[in-house]
């Protein structure tokens, strides 16, 4: 294919953070054009999101089902080849299906769906219309994570034995004593729009697929207590975990918006009997390397000595800094890769290195059965069917 992908985006709409962060994510290796979207639910608000873009007005649509009818009616050399969904994740299934049903391939924000028995359906619809289906866990596409994930696969930590992996967030702590009901505007606090859970939801999804991206381990049980320290809040602000992993290795998981003076500060420790692994999303370039009978070691991104995936997501020689757009534009160029391959009725690259719709319904079945486990008085509980 010589061309660029062309993108639509359904949400993201004027003053939206993660939708400028999609844009500019996929925009980045110059592989993708937006060219069409609806941007809001609001047909005025998407026009003018469309304007400040710079897109077609004709292509610049009211609603996602007028978008996705239109857009499969215009001829192959102009439709897009792919919409991204940035709504909140309560109509994440009913976009995703009416634009797979349509024709188009499709990149979501996570969590996938409303709940596990919606992200179940729509795994079922991806892989009877064999669409390429991609989920923005973007975290996955920092090449430290991926050398990480390649010592893993080759054996260098030797068993497995503990995974910790922490998501501390202050944003919140502010309304923690506040008297009055506080007025938290955010969609993801009200349970008719982000379900089950807010914390892990949002962010707790992100440290559990972080784990088992690097690791490869999968959920046995989970035992888990979810706390709303903020006075009026109807979902919790603050989880935390104990995992039991399939094979015997254990873990300890904690997402949190209320852990004062902590900005986005995702990290993760794994123990191996040869080795430990420590990576922190706020000093992305950097994986430790921890040893028993030696000194530790501090892997940079940019070298030649990194692993060959790791170098096929490295954009900048080293000692110049790597970051958050970069890793969600890996996401973007890796799952660009299957989409061209689509698009040209051409076999999918045999290494798909991006979250997909499995991944999605992982993420639905740990939220459920956290929460499940915060009720019961049992708290172990076994992990929802996957």
């Amino acid at each position: 294919m010589n061309r660029k992908l062309r993108m639509g985006m359904v949400g993201g709409g004027i003053g939206a953070f993660i939708g400028n962060v999609h844009r500019r994510a996929a925009a980045l290796d110059g592989q993708i054009e937006l060219v069409a979207g609806a941007f809001s639910s609001d047909p005025k608000k998407s026009k003018r999101s469309g304007k400040e873009l710079f897109l077609d007005p004709s292509r610049v649509y009211g609603s996602y089902l007028e978008m996705a009818k239109a857009e499969a009616a215009l001829p192959e050399d102009q439709r897009i080849d792919f919409v991204t969904i940035v709504t909140p994740n309560s109509t994440h299934f009913e976009i995703a299906s009416a634009f797979l049903k349509a024709g188009f391939n499709v990149i979501c924000d996570k969590p996938m769906t409303f709940d596990l028995a919606q992200a179940k359906k729509l795994r079922t619809l991806v892989r009877r219309i064999g669409k390429v289906f991609a989920l923005t866990h973007n975290y996955t596409g920092y090449p430290m994570v991926k050398e990480a994930k390649e010592m893993v696969k080759k054996g260098k930590l030797g068993r497995i034995l503990k995974i910790v992996t922490e998501y501390p967030q202050g944003y919140a702590v502010g309304d923690v004593d506040n008297k009055a009901v506080a007025k938290i505007a955010s969609w993801r606090t009200d349970p008719s729009i982000a379900g089950a859970s807010n914390c892990m939801g949002d962010i707790g999804t992100h440290a559990a697929n972080l784990g088992s991206y690097i690791t490869g381990l999968e959920m046995e049980s989970l035992c888990a207590e979810l706390t709303a320290f903020i006075p009026g809040r109807l979902l919790d602000d603050d989880g935390n975990v104990l995992i039991r992993y399939k094979g015997g290795a254990k873990g300890v998981l904690y997402a949190s918006q209320i852990s004062n003076g902590d900005e986005n500060n995702l990290n993760i420790r794994i123990y191996g009997t040869k080795c430990s692994l420590e990576w922190h999303q706020e000093s992305p370039d950097e994986l430790i390397v921890k040893y028993s009978d030696k000194p530790r070691q501090i892997v940079r991104r940019g070298n030649a000595y990194n692993c060959r995936v790791a170098q096929e997501n490295t954009r900048l020689p080293f000692g110049h800094p790597e970051g958050f757009i970069e890793a969600f534009a890996n996401v973007y160029v890796n799952a660009a890769k299957a989409i061209r391959a689509e698009v040209s009725g051409k076999k999918m690259p045999k290494s798909l290195d991006f979250p997909t719709v499995d991944d999605g319904v992982k993420g639905m079945a740990f939220v459920e059965t956290v929460v499940k486990s915060a009720k019961s008085k049992s708290k172990w509980t076994k992990m929802a069917k996957s």
